[in-house]
């Protein structure tokens, strides 16, 4: 593994939502990472998903570009969040 990684599908069911789920997926995906020697993290989040961008704002996850159109159905830009991550799996 380089020094990056990237989360590409992350989801939690409906029935399972707000109940911290998707928090614990992305905190233990981030020790995963730095165990495997990452330092940074990309993924990409759908610009009107705004519960799943202040999680990953909670994470240190800031913005660092925009795949225009990128979702379909409906179409709609991707916002690429980046987050440098140390060995406790929080922002550095």
């Amino acid at each position: 593994m380089f020094d990056e990684a990237e989360i590409l599908n992350l989801g939690v069911a409906v029935h399972a939502r707000r109940r911290g789920v998707a928090r614990a997926l992305v905190r233990a995906l981030l020790m995963e990472f730095v165990g495997a020697g990452a330092r940074s993290v990309f993924l990409e989040v759908r610009e009107s998903n705004l519960p799943a961008r202040g999680l990953y704002e909670s994470f240190g996850f800031r913005e660092v570009g925009r795949r225009t159109r990128y979702y379909r159905r409906p179409v709609e830009d991707a916002v690429v969040l980046r987050a440098a991550i140390s060995a406790d799996g929080a922002s550095a």
